[in-house]
Protein backbone atom coordinates (compact mmCIF):
# COMPACT_ATOMS: atom_id res chain seq x y z
CA UNK A 1 0.00 0.00 0.00
CA UNK A 2 1.65 3.34 -0.69
CA UNK A 3 2.41 6.01 1.44
CA UNK A 4 0.12 9.02 0.69
CA UNK A 5 -0.60 11.25 2.77
CA UNK A 6 -3.57 10.14 4.70
CA UNK A 7 -5.39 13.50 4.18
CA UNK A 8 -4.83 13.98 0.44
CA UNK A 9 -6.14 10.24 0.23
CA UNK A 10 -9.35 11.24 2.23
CA UNK A 11 -9.34 14.38 0.01
CA UNK A 12 -9.78 16.54 2.99
CA UNK A 13 -8.05 19.99 4.48
CA UNK A 14 -5.64 18.82 7.85
CA UNK A 15 -8.36 20.76 9.99
CA UNK A 16 -11.64 18.89 9.13
CA UNK A 17 -13.81 17.80 11.63
CA UNK A 18 -14.38 14.68 12.96
CA UNK A 19 -17.49 14.39 10.77
CA UNK A 20 -15.97 15.47 7.69
CA UNK A 21 -13.54 12.80 8.17
CA UNK A 22 -16.05 10.29 8.31
CA UNK A 23 -18.21 11.69 6.04
CA UNK A 24 -15.05 11.10 3.58
CA UNK A 25 -14.70 8.05 4.34
CA UNK A 26 -17.79 6.72 3.68
CA UNK A 27 -18.11 8.08 0.21
CA UNK A 28 -15.35 6.63 -0.68
CA UNK A 29 -15.47 3.13 0.89
CA UNK A 30 -18.84 2.98 -0.82
CA UNK A 31 -17.64 3.92 -3.86
CA UNK A 32 -14.27 1.34 -3.52
CA UNK A 33 -15.98 -1.73 -1.80
CA UNK A 34 -15.31 -4.71 -2.75
CA UNK A 35 -18.72 -6.04 -2.73
CA UNK A 36 -19.56 -2.99 -4.88
CA UNK A 37 -16.54 -3.89 -6.97
CA UNK A 38 -15.83 -7.56 -7.42
CA UNK A 39 -12.78 -8.81 -8.62
CA UNK A 40 -11.64 -5.18 -8.89
CA UNK A 41 -8.18 -5.16 -7.38
CA UNK A 42 -7.56 -1.67 -8.48
CA UNK A 43 -10.77 -0.83 -6.14
CA UNK A 44 -9.92 -3.05 -3.19
CA UNK A 45 -6.68 -1.01 -3.21
CA UNK A 46 -8.10 1.93 -2.74
CA UNK A 47 -10.54 1.12 -0.35
CA UNK A 48 -7.58 -0.29 1.79
CA UNK A 49 -5.75 2.98 1.73
CA UNK A 50 -9.18 4.89 2.53
CA UNK A 51 -9.51 2.74 5.25
CA UNK A 52 -6.65 3.13 6.98
CA UNK A 53 -6.21 6.62 6.59
CA UNK A 54 -9.42 6.84 8.79
CA UNK A 55 -8.04 4.20 11.04
CA UNK A 56 -5.07 7.06 11.93
CA UNK A 57 -7.17 10.09 11.38
CA UNK A 58 -9.92 9.01 13.08
CA UNK A 59 -8.57 8.43 16.20
CA UNK A 60 -7.74 11.55 18.47
CA UNK A 61 -4.45 10.28 19.85
CA UNK A 62 -3.10 8.67 16.31
CA UNK A 63 -3.69 12.19 14.51
CA UNK A 64 -2.16 13.84 16.86
CA UNK A 65 0.91 11.43 16.34
CA UNK A 66 0.41 11.62 12.33
CA UNK A 67 0.26 15.71 12.41
CA UNK A 68 3.76 15.66 14.30
CA UNK A 69 5.73 12.96 13.29
CA UNK A 70 3.72 11.47 9.93
CA UNK A 71 3.69 7.72 9.18
CA UNK A 72 7.07 7.64 11.20
CA UNK A 73 4.52 8.77 13.88
CA UNK A 74 1.87 5.46 13.62
CA UNK A 75 3.83 3.13 12.02
CA UNK A 76 4.71 0.61 14.32
CA UNK A 77 7.12 -1.04 12.22
CA UNK A 78 9.31 2.37 12.03
CA UNK A 79 9.47 1.98 16.03
CA UNK A 80 6.40 5.02 15.98
CA UNK A 81 2.96 5.57 16.97
CA UNK A 82 0.86 4.43 19.28
CA UNK A 83 0.53 0.37 20.19
CA UNK A 84 -2.84 0.34 18.93
CA UNK A 85 -2.18 0.94 15.70
CA UNK A 86 -3.50 -1.71 13.01
CA UNK A 87 -7.64 -1.84 13.99
CA UNK A 88 -8.44 -4.63 11.92
CA UNK A 89 -11.23 -4.69 8.82
CA UNK A 90 -14.59 -5.08 10.38
CA UNK A 91 -13.74 -3.26 13.63
CA UNK A 92 -13.59 0.23 11.53
CA UNK A 93 -16.15 -0.43 8.60
CA UNK A 94 -18.43 -1.64 10.85
CA UNK A 95 -17.73 1.64 13.15
CA UNK A 96 -18.40 3.81 10.39
CA UNK A 97 -21.15 2.38 8.64
CA UNK A 98 -23.22 0.08 11.21
CA UNK A 99 -25.02 -2.09 8.60
CA UNK A 100 -25.11 0.07 5.30
CA UNK A 101 -24.54 -3.30 3.31
CA UNK A 102 -26.15 -5.55 5.70
CA UNK A 103 -28.99 -5.73 3.36
CA UNK A 104 -27.23 -7.16 0.77
CA UNK A 105 -25.74 -10.38 2.26
CA UNK A 106 -26.96 -13.93 2.10
CA UNK A 107 -26.67 -16.89 4.53
CA UNK A 108 -23.39 -17.04 3.83
CA UNK A 109 -22.93 -13.41 5.45
CA UNK A 110 -25.13 -13.75 8.96
CA UNK A 111 -21.98 -14.47 10.52
CA UNK A 112 -20.35 -10.90 9.60
CA UNK A 113 -23.98 -9.57 10.92
CA UNK A 114 -23.50 -11.22 14.57
CA UNK A 115 -22.52 -8.41 17.13
CA UNK A 116 -19.06 -8.35 17.21
CA UNK A 117 -17.83 -8.61 21.26
CA UNK A 118 -17.45 -5.41 23.07
CA UNK A 119 -13.87 -3.86 23.57
CA UNK A 120 -12.55 -4.02 26.69
CA UNK A 121 -10.38 -1.86 29.10
CA UNK A 122 -7.55 -2.60 31.42
CA UNK A 123 -5.89 0.22 33.54
CA UNK A 124 -1.86 -0.27 33.70
CA UNK A 125 0.06 1.52 36.59
CA UNK A 126 3.60 1.36 36.37
CA UNK A 127 6.74 2.47 38.30
CA UNK A 128 8.87 5.27 36.38
CA UNK A 129 11.54 3.32 35.50
CA UNK A 130 9.15 0.12 33.84
CA UNK A 131 7.64 3.27 31.56
CA UNK A 132 10.50 4.49 30.75
CA UNK A 133 12.80 1.57 30.11
CA UNK A 134 10.06 -0.87 29.00
CA UNK A 135 9.12 -4.19 30.13
CA UNK A 136 6.21 -6.96 30.21
CA UNK A 137 3.72 -7.70 32.32
CA UNK A 138 0.99 -10.11 32.88
CA UNK A 139 -2.87 -8.96 33.19
CA UNK A 140 -5.85 -11.31 34.29
CA UNK A 141 -8.77 -10.08 32.95
CA UNK A 142 -12.29 -11.23 33.38
CA UNK A 143 -13.82 -11.57 29.74
CA UNK A 144 -16.20 -13.34 27.88
CA UNK A 145 -14.40 -16.17 26.02
CA UNK A 146 -16.44 -18.61 22.94
CA UNK A 147 -17.87 -21.38 24.57
CA UNK A 148 -16.15 -24.59 24.53
CA UNK A 149 -18.94 -26.87 24.63
CA UNK A 150 -20.44 -25.03 21.16
CA UNK A 151 -17.48 -23.48 19.68
CA UNK A 152 -18.68 -20.02 19.78
CA UNK A 153 -22.13 -21.09 17.71
CA UNK A 154 -24.56 -21.23 20.19
CA UNK A 155 -26.28 -24.39 18.96
CA UNK A 156 -26.72 -27.56 20.83
CA UNK A 157 -23.98 -30.34 20.19
CA UNK A 158 -25.03 -32.13 17.32
CA UNK A 159 -27.13 -29.38 15.96
CA UNK A 160 -26.12 -26.15 14.10
CA UNK A 161 -27.87 -22.57 13.78
CA UNK A 162 -30.29 -22.64 10.97
CA UNK A 163 -31.32 -19.68 8.41
CA UNK A 164 -33.81 -17.74 9.60
CA UNK A 165 -37.06 -18.41 7.67
CA UNK A 166 -38.26 -14.57 8.63
CA UNK A 167 -36.11 -12.70 6.67
CA UNK A 168 -34.36 -15.71 4.90
CA UNK A 169 -31.01 -15.27 6.37
CA UNK A 170 -30.86 -12.11 5.31
CA UNK A 171 -31.16 -10.41 8.74
CA UNK A 172 -33.58 -7.45 7.23
CA UNK A 173 -36.93 -6.97 6.46
CA UNK A 174 -38.57 -4.77 4.28
CA UNK A 175 -41.84 -2.89 4.93
CA UNK A 176 -44.07 -1.01 2.74
CA UNK A 177 -45.29 1.98 3.51
CA UNK A 178 -47.27 3.82 0.94
CA UNK A 179 -44.67 4.99 -2.35
CA UNK A 180 -41.69 4.22 0.59
CA UNK A 181 -40.31 0.71 1.08
CA UNK A 182 -38.54 0.58 4.63
CA UNK A 183 -36.02 -1.81 5.52
CA UNK A 184 -35.05 -2.89 8.99
CA UNK A 185 -33.28 -5.27 11.19
CA UNK A 186 -35.01 -8.61 11.59
CA UNK A 187 -37.54 -8.79 14.49
CA UNK A 188 -37.21 -12.84 14.75
CA UNK A 189 -33.18 -13.22 14.48
CA UNK A 190 -31.94 -9.81 15.97
CA UNK A 191 -30.30 -9.49 11.90
CA UNK A 192 -28.11 -12.70 12.54
CA UNK A 193 -29.65 -14.26 9.85
CA UNK A 194 -29.90 -17.37 11.87
CA UNK A 195 -32.00 -19.03 14.65
CA UNK A 196 -31.03 -21.90 16.83
CA UNK A 197 -33.76 -24.26 17.92
CA UNK A 198 -32.04 -26.24 20.23
CA UNK A 199 -29.55 -23.85 22.25
CA UNK A 200 -26.27 -24.96 23.60
CA UNK A 201 -26.74 -25.84 27.50
CA UNK A 202 -23.91 -24.39 28.24
CA UNK A 203 -24.10 -21.01 26.90
CA UNK A 204 -28.14 -20.84 26.57
CA UNK A 205 -27.49 -20.11 22.92
CA UNK A 206 -25.14 -16.96 23.16
CA UNK A 207 -22.01 -18.65 21.92
CA UNK A 208 -19.92 -17.70 24.74
CA UNK A 209 -18.86 -17.91 28.78
CA UNK A 210 -17.47 -16.08 31.73
CA UNK A 211 -14.28 -16.48 32.55
CA UNK A 212 -10.69 -14.78 33.50
CA UNK A 213 -7.74 -15.07 31.31
CA UNK A 214 -3.79 -14.19 31.70
CA UNK A 215 -2.56 -12.53 29.27
CA UNK A 216 1.32 -11.06 28.84
CA UNK A 217 1.78 -7.30 27.69
CA UNK A 218 4.41 -6.42 26.33
CA UNK A 219 4.85 -2.41 27.30
CA UNK A 220 7.38 -0.91 24.98
CA UNK A 221 9.93 2.51 26.08
CA UNK A 222 8.92 5.54 26.53
CA UNK A 223 5.29 5.24 27.39
CA UNK A 224 3.61 7.74 29.50
CA UNK A 225 0.48 8.21 31.28
CA UNK A 226 -2.31 7.92 28.99
CA UNK A 227 -0.79 5.79 26.38
CA UNK A 228 -2.68 2.58 25.76
CA UNK A 229 -1.71 -0.23 24.13
CA UNK A 230 -4.54 -2.65 21.72
CA UNK A 231 -4.33 -6.27 22.18
CA UNK A 232 -6.32 -7.11 19.22
CA UNK A 233 -9.11 -9.78 19.72
CA UNK A 234 -8.71 -9.85 22.95
CA UNK A 235 -11.29 -8.61 24.35
CA UNK A 236 -15.37 -9.81 24.54
CA UNK A 237 -15.78 -12.80 22.55
CA UNK A 238 -18.62 -11.97 19.98
CA UNK A 239 -21.97 -13.54 19.83
CA UNK A 240 -22.31 -17.09 17.88
CA UNK A 241 -18.47 -16.83 16.83
CA UNK A 242 -18.51 -13.19 15.37
CA UNK A 243 -15.07 -11.62 16.10
CA UNK A 244 -14.33 -10.58 19.93
CA UNK A 245 -13.43 -7.26 20.28
CA UNK A 246 -10.12 -6.00 21.59
CA UNK A 247 -8.82 -5.22 24.86
CA UNK A 248 -7.33 -1.57 25.20
CA UNK A 249 -4.41 -1.61 28.03
CA UNK A 250 -3.96 1.99 29.28
CA UNK A 251 -0.92 3.48 30.95
CA UNK A 252 -0.61 5.18 34.32
CA UNK A 253 2.57 5.72 36.34
CA UNK A 254 2.84 6.32 39.42
CA UNK A 255 4.26 9.04 41.07
CA UNK A 256 8.21 8.90 41.41
CA UNK A 257 10.12 9.53 44.91
CA UNK A 258 12.68 11.69 43.18
CA UNK A 259 11.58 12.15 39.71
CA UNK A 260 8.78 14.21 37.96
CA UNK A 261 8.53 13.95 34.15
CA UNK A 262 7.49 16.69 31.61
CA UNK A 263 7.02 15.14 28.29
CA UNK A 264 10.95 13.88 27.31
CA UNK A 265 12.36 15.92 30.45
CA UNK A 266 13.09 14.91 33.76
CA UNK A 267 13.40 17.08 36.65
CA UNK A 268 14.49 17.02 40.25
CA UNK A 269 15.36 19.29 43.49
CA UNK A 270 18.65 18.32 44.55
CA UNK A 271 19.39 20.06 48.55
CA UNK A 272 22.76 21.21 48.86
CA UNK A 273 24.10 23.45 52.04
CA UNK A 274 24.77 26.92 51.94
CA UNK A 275 28.85 26.29 52.06
CA UNK A 276 28.97 24.00 49.10
CA UNK A 277 26.31 26.66 47.31
CA UNK A 278 28.88 29.44 48.94
CA UNK A 279 32.02 28.09 47.54
CA UNK A 280 31.10 25.40 45.45
CA UNK A 281 32.19 21.63 45.12
CA UNK A 282 30.50 18.85 43.30
CA UNK A 283 27.85 16.51 44.51
CA UNK A 284 26.39 13.07 43.18
CA UNK A 285 23.00 13.23 41.77
CA UNK A 286 21.15 9.68 40.84
CA UNK A 287 19.48 9.39 37.06
CA UNK A 288 17.97 6.35 36.02
CA UNK A 289 21.24 5.24 34.38
CA UNK A 290 22.76 5.29 37.64
CA UNK A 291 24.96 7.98 40.09
CA UNK A 292 26.66 11.02 38.16
CA UNK A 293 28.49 13.77 39.37
CA UNK A 294 27.20 17.60 38.97
CA UNK A 295 29.85 20.44 39.62
CA UNK A 296 28.08 23.18 42.11
CA UNK A 297 30.14 26.48 41.10
CA UNK A 298 30.64 29.03 43.80
CA UNK A 299 27.80 31.50 44.55
CA UNK A 300 25.09 29.52 43.54
CA UNK A 301 21.50 30.84 44.32
CA UNK A 302 18.65 28.74 45.46
CA UNK A 303 16.43 27.58 42.51
CA UNK A 304 19.63 27.57 39.94
CA UNK A 305 19.05 25.16 37.10
CA UNK A 306 21.78 22.36 36.45
CA UNK A 307 20.53 19.96 33.12
CA UNK A 308 22.40 17.01 32.24
CA UNK A 309 21.78 16.22 28.16
CA UNK A 310 20.70 13.05 27.29
CA UNK A 311 19.54 11.71 31.14
CA UNK A 312 15.79 11.91 30.24
CA UNK A 313 13.50 10.00 28.68
CA UNK A 314 13.07 8.77 25.26
CA UNK A 315 9.38 8.75 23.98
CA UNK A 316 7.65 5.71 22.41
CA UNK A 317 6.88 8.22 20.00
CA UNK A 318 10.88 8.75 18.74
CA UNK A 319 12.76 11.94 18.85
CA UNK A 320 15.40 12.97 21.02
CA UNK A 321 16.09 11.43 24.35
CA UNK A 322 15.34 14.22 26.69
CA UNK A 323 17.14 15.66 29.14
CA UNK A 324 17.44 16.15 33.53
CA UNK A 325 17.28 18.98 35.28
CA UNK A 326 18.18 19.76 39.08
CA UNK A 327 16.92 22.35 40.42
CA UNK A 328 18.86 23.12 43.95
CA UNK A 329 17.85 23.78 46.78
CA UNK A 330 20.44 25.78 49.73
CA UNK A 331 19.30 23.94 53.10
CA UNK A 332 19.63 26.03 56.18
CA UNK A 333 21.63 24.05 59.10
CA UNK A 334 18.98 22.92 61.59
CA UNK A 335 20.12 21.18 65.00
CA UNK A 336 23.14 23.44 66.03
CA UNK A 337 25.19 23.40 69.10
CA UNK A 338 26.43 26.86 70.72
CA UNK A 339 29.97 26.94 69.63
CA UNK A 340 27.98 26.57 65.84
CA UNK A 341 25.81 29.18 66.81
CA UNK A 342 28.58 31.65 67.91
CA UNK A 343 30.54 30.66 64.61
CA UNK A 344 27.91 31.96 62.55
CA UNK A 345 27.63 34.68 64.89
CA UNK A 346 30.91 35.40 63.77
CA UNK A 347 31.00 35.17 60.21
CA UNK A 348 27.57 37.32 60.08
CA UNK A 349 29.73 39.91 61.62
CA UNK A 350 32.72 39.87 59.52
CA UNK A 351 29.94 40.19 56.86
CA UNK A 352 28.92 43.42 58.16
CA UNK A 353 32.65 44.69 58.53
CA UNK A 354 33.16 44.43 55.21
CA UNK A 355 30.07 46.10 54.10
CA UNK A 356 26.94 43.49 54.12
CA UNK A 357 25.74 44.78 50.42
CA UNK A 358 28.70 43.76 48.86
CA UNK A 359 27.74 39.87 49.69
CA UNK A 360 24.00 39.96 49.70
CA UNK A 361 22.96 42.22 47.25
CA UNK A 362 19.46 40.75 46.33
CA UNK A 363 18.59 40.61 49.89
CA UNK A 364 19.21 44.81 50.13
CA UNK A 365 17.84 45.13 46.75
CA UNK A 366 14.73 44.29 48.21
CA UNK A 367 15.09 45.71 51.58
CA UNK A 368 15.62 49.07 49.13
CA UNK A 369 12.67 48.63 47.33
CA UNK A 370 10.35 48.16 49.91
CA UNK A 371 11.64 51.10 51.75
CA UNK A 372 10.99 53.14 49.20
CA UNK A 373 7.40 51.56 48.57
CA UNK A 374 6.52 52.44 52.27
CA UNK A 375 8.19 55.90 51.10
CA UNK A 376 5.91 56.42 48.72
CA UNK A 377 3.02 55.37 50.71
CA UNK A 378 3.69 58.26 53.48
CA UNK A 379 3.53 60.55 50.51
Amino acid sequence: MSKRDYYEVLGVQRNASETELKKAFKRLAMKHHPDRNPDDAAAEEKFKEAKAAYEILGDAQKRAAYDQFGHAGVDASMGGGHPDSGANFSDIFGDVFGDIFSGGGGPGSSQQRARRGADLRYNLELNLEDAVRGTTVKIRVPTSVACATCGGSGAKKGSKPEQCTTCGGVGQVRMQQGFFSLQQTCPQCQGVGQTIKKPCGNCHGQGRTQEHKTLSVKVPAGVDNGDRIRLSGEGEAGERSAPSGDLYVQIAVKEHSLFVRDENNLYCEVPISFVTAAVGGSLEVPTLDGRVKLKIPAETQTGKMFKLRGKGVKSVRGGPVGDLLCRVQIETPVNLNSKQKELLKHFDETMNDQGAKKHSPKEHSWLDGVKNFIDDIKL
